[in-house]
């Protein structure tokens, strides 16, 4: 089992085809049956109708939509956080911080939910306001939160011990009718008297009724003394220490939402780290709570944390090229690359799996994976990985189709029990229909930037039963392909849309004025080209764009 504590994402290409989809998917489950329970399939994008509806024929679950992997919270923060709830003492949370070596922790209420951050410096703070001389404060408590924080022997304990008050404290050190008139200047007050073994005080506080008698060192009050203190209703604890460390510990006996630091901004997992950075450099304390929707304690994050790697790395399937991979990867260390396309301008820190065969699809790799790992490819694998196949080749039709790929197909048939052409011409059609969508959505669908030299320029592809509706609306293509190409301030964008039928192309390319003068491809209409017998992007048509873009950057 693997102890690696990072995530690895699987991912594929922008706006992913099939191909791209269900390679990822596979690649993931081989790696958790290889033992690798932190290798996880994801998209970087959502799913085209073909893909959504091989996903839905065959019930398996989508993997996780990643639209950009620009460095975030939950990338870099902790995650094992430990809280501590409001009704909690000051002394039993500082004692977990401690035992945990933690220079924060977030205060919680009973449901949860986030109040505050405990920090030294706003501990120390709220402790010199308390125990300044000059100055009469009241500090929230409650008899409960004394016992235990004095670690006190419990004698009288009233009904509502656990209830939060605002008290005075006092020193019993003064003579008897001196201290008597000060307890009748504090009337008003809830009184928490500390005294050592001074009966005549004892009396004193127990027939003004004071809210707490703490006597120290170990002493008791009589039994005269103890009955007067029920009926009078005054608590009465003894504490273990003597009456100067009872006076100072009793300062951390107050409920720790009292001293959690309101002030803190909090962040969500989403939120950027650019963002996070200037809080960090506001907040003292330097760290930043991570809440949830629900406002839950998810994590920490700090100044050290940024500075950390993060804690994903990504595996990349059906591409290498860093135009077309998800924005922001080039934060994460890539791990492997499964592919079948060209090299492109990918570079590592360090020597990486570099699988990329001249095959039809990535999914015929991932299989063959399988294979050579001798580990027996999950039912509810092999339709996917089948599709994938079929898909990226038109039904092994392409010529960017290998006998590896018709010998992979024809053995992910039998183990799944499904026919190659009925499958085939299922999926192809329900990636077809192209009523009713906006062009805009059908050109992002399936696109890729490439760079050549100086510039850069994108290839979107579709596949139809017919070019018609195409054609019809040429004008809206071509005005989706021109914001794309100005948007990446490229030499040009196009659509190759592939005709399913005929297995031949058409297409609609929006350029650079001087550009269009060195397409070859036949001209049908204005910046529309016919490519007869051309249906793979990657095998025929990118090699003949390559060449006419050499030709114009001469």
């Amino acid at each position: 089992m693997n102890n690696d504590n990072k995530t690895v994402y699987i991912i594929g290409h922008k706006n992913p085809d099939t191909d791209a989809v269900v390679s990822a998917v596979g690649y993931a489950r081989l790696k958790n049956l290889l033992g690798y329970d932190n290798y996880k399939a994801a998209r970087a994008g959502h799913l085209n109708p073909q893909t959504a509806y091989i996903f839905k024929k065959f019930n398996v679950q989508r993997p996780e939509y990643i639209p950009d992997l620009i460095p975030k919270v939950r990338y870099f923060m902790q995650t094992n956080v430990e809280s501590v709830c409001e009704e909690c003492s000051v002394w039993e949370s500082i004692a977990k911080m401690e035992k945990n070596e933690n220079r924060v922790m977030p205060v919680v209420d009973k449901n949860g939910a986030y109040l505050s951050l405990l920090h030294y410096s706003g501990f120390a703070k709220s402790v010199l306001t308390i125990l300044n001389p000059e100055k009469r404060h009241l500090f929230s408590t409650s008899i409960n939160l004394i016992q235990k924080t004095l670690n006190a022997q419990p004698i009288i304990i009233a009904d509502d011990a656990d209830k939060i008050f605002k008290a005075s404290i006092h020193v019993g050190s003064s003579e008897e009718n001196t201290f008597a008139s000060h307890l009748d200047s504090h009337s008003s007050e809830a009184i928490i008297v500390i005294a050592s073994n001074r009966e005549e005080i004892h009396k004193v506080c127990i027939e003004h009724k004071v809210k707490l008698l703490i006597t120290t060192s170990g002493c008791v009050i009589n039994k005269e003394l103890r009955d007067l203190a029920e009926k009078n209703k005054v608590s009465v604890i003894t504490s273990p220490y003597s009456t100067s460390p009872t006076s100072m510990l009793i300062a951390y006996s107050m409920p720790v939402s009292v001293m959690g630091d309101k002030d803190i901004k909090t962040v969500k997992i989403d939120d950027t780290i650019s963002k996070v950075k200037g809080l960090l450099n506001d907040a003292h304390c330097k760290y930043l709570p991570v809440l949830d929707d629900d406002k839950k304690i998810v994590g920490m994050i700090s100044e050290h944390d940024l500075m950390k790697e993060p804690n994903i790395e990504v595996v990349l399937v059906d591409h290498n090229e860093m135009s077309q991979a998800v924005e922001g990867i080039e934060h994460y260390t890539i791990r492997e690359v499964v592919d079948h396309h060209r090299i492109g301008s990918i570079t590592t820190k360090n020597p990486i799996t570099f699988i990329n065969r001249p095959l039809g699809s990535t999914s015929t790799q991932i299989a063959g994976l399988y294979n050579e790992y001798k580990i027996p490819i999950p039912k509810d694998i092999a339709p996917l990985l089948l599709c994938g196949i079929l898909s990226d080749t038109l039904i092994l039709q392409s010529a960017t189709t290998t006998d590896v790929d018709r010998e992979m197909a024809e053995y992910l048939s039998s183990i799944s029990d499904l026919d190659i052409k009925t499958l085939g011409n299922e999926i192809l059609l329900a990636g077809s229909n192209i009523s009713g969508r906006e062009p805009g959505e059908l050109v992002r669908q399936d696109l890729k930037e490439y760079t050549e030299g100086k510039v850069n320029y994108t290839v979107s592809q579709i596949e139809v039963g017919s070019t018609k509706e195409v054609l019809e609306r040429k004008e809206a293509f071509l005005g989706e392909l021109e914001i794309e190409r100005r948007s990446r301030k490229g030499l040009f964008s196009c659509l190759l849309v592939t005709d399913i039928t005929s297995l031949s192309s058409i297409l609609l390319v929006s350029s650079e004025g001087k550009f269009s003068q060195f397409i070859t491809f036949p001209k049908t209409e204005e910046n529309v080209y016919y490519l007869q017998g051309v249906v793979s992007r990657k095998k025929q048509l990118i090699p003949l764009i390559t060449e006419q873009v050499l030709n114009y950057l001469k």
